[in-house]
């Protein structure tokens, strides 16, 4: 470590300088783009990033997924007839490409300090008779008084067409300018769009599944993201195997926690995490 410190800024550069940060993807969207996303984000606390996803790459996710959707939710908010896998990096590479799309990526370059962590992936299957999720907000959990920034932001990806009576998601747009306001049933929107499209919101919008009064399932799946000083939903480090962890991109080793936020949270023994898998 550095030889003269007088405050813990000055190791800054010790452990997270042992493997410099790589760039992330999200620097190859083109600005213009960027910032326009962004400014929805900013305005409205979503945004519809549509058609990210080809035929081919929602035909691999449902083939790989699908055996896998082997049980129901517990309780109101995973939804008695819901669907859900958790742990998806372990189950399949079909996933990788919603944690780690570029132009998810780059707003969140833009959102949250650097080596963000991605909280949790999992995929949602919504079938038939289901009824409309409680509203909720993905980072009403840490205990830091609203209004404030965004703490996390999350995206839902449509593997199915997103309708208004099959289960869309549902969001109360502006709500996450909110206070400790409570949001009514009759604020809910749904989110309407392609299969292939991707809504990206912040972890303060007010949001919920929508009920599913149509014949057929709706699957999609769910990227979440936080602070790199925060804990993640899915304790990744613990979860993954480090075969897995070779496997997948440097922007999702680094989301996944082989990263250190300065001076030096995320050390293991004093070192980099990214040791362990040398």
């Amino acid at each position: 470590m550095s030889a003269e410190v007088s405050s813990l800024t000055d190791l800054g550069g010790d452990l997270a300088g042992t493997y410099r940060r790589t760039a992330s993807s999200g620097e190859t969207v083109d600005a213009a783009v960027v910032q326009a996303d962004l400014a929805a984000v900013q305005r409205d606390g979503y945004v519809i990033l549509p058609d990210l996803l080809t035929s081919e790459e929602r035909s691999e996710i449902r083939e790989a997924v699908s055996p896998l959707l082997d049980r129901h939710g517990r309780n109101r908010f995973e939804g008695h007839r819901t669907q859900r896998v958790y742990s998806v990096l372990n189950k399949t590479r079909t996933c990788d490409r919603i944690a780690d799309h570029p132009r998810v990526l780059a707003l969140l370059d833009r959102l949250f300090l650097p080596n963000y962590l991605l909280s949790m992936l999992q995929v949602i299957n919504i079938e038939p008779g289901e009824h409309a999720q409680m509203l909720h907000t993905d980072d009403g959990f840490y205990p830091i008084p609203r209004p404030r920034a965004a703490l996390s932001a999350a995206t839902i990806w449509a593997i199915d067409d997103f309708t208004a009576d099959n289960g869309a998601t549902e969001i109360v747009a502006g709500s996450h300018r909110w206070d400790d306001r409570l949001p009514s049933e009759s604020d809910r929107e749904p989110v309407i769009m392609t299969a292939g499209s991707c809504v990206f919101f912040l972890g303060t919008l007010w949001h919920g599944g929508g009920a599913n009064g149509s014949p057929h399932p709706r699957l999609a799946a769910t990227a979440q993201y936080c602070e790199p000083w925060l804990r993640p939903q899915e304790a990744f480090t613990l979860s993954m195997t480090r075969d897995t962890v070779r496997a997948v991109s440097e922007d999702i080793r680094r989301m996944l926690g082989y990263s250190i936020h300065p001076p030096f949270i995320g050390q293991v023994d004093g070192m980099h995490p990214k040791r362990l898998l040398e």
